[in-house]
């Protein structure tokens, strides 16, 4: 069965940290940008970082730059995301996903006119004091 697992969401007080994992099951990410997006009840999708796995070029949102980072662990199918400095702005549920445009590029990641090739179910994640 072809599909993306997210794990790692949970509930975090402001200035703390967390890391997320997304694991593929019946496909290899081979030939893609692998990355996260993010929504946020009322707020527009949010594509906020992205891990090519050809060459391990990353991208990242404005919004969190410095406090993210992407990385992908080959042997284990696997992209995490570390994020620190959380902020009760970056509540949302974050969603991994593929996108094999040029054959992984993360030139696109999270522009709205992106269709993406795999989608994981979503993990909430939840920044309050």
């Amino acid at each position: 069965q072809v599909q993306l697992v997210e794990s790692g969401g949970g509930s975090v007080q402001p200035g703390g940290s967390l890391r997320l994992s997304c694991s593929a099951s019946g496909f290899t990410f081979d030939y893609y940008a692998i990355g996260w997006l993010r929504q946020a009840p009322g707020k527009a999708r949010e594509g906020i970082s992205c891990i090519s796995h050809s060459d391990g070029s990353t991208e990242y949102g404005d919004s969190v730059k410095g406090r993210f980072t992407i990385s992908i662990d080959k042997t284990k199918n696997t992209v995490y995301l570390q994020m620190n400095a959380l902020q009760p702005d970056d509540t949302a549920v974050y969603y991994c996903a593929t996108d094999s445009w040029a054959m992984g590029n993360c030139g696109r990641w999270g522009r709205n006119d992106v269709t993406y090739d795999h989608w994981g179910r979503g993990t909430q994640v939840t920044v309050a004091s």
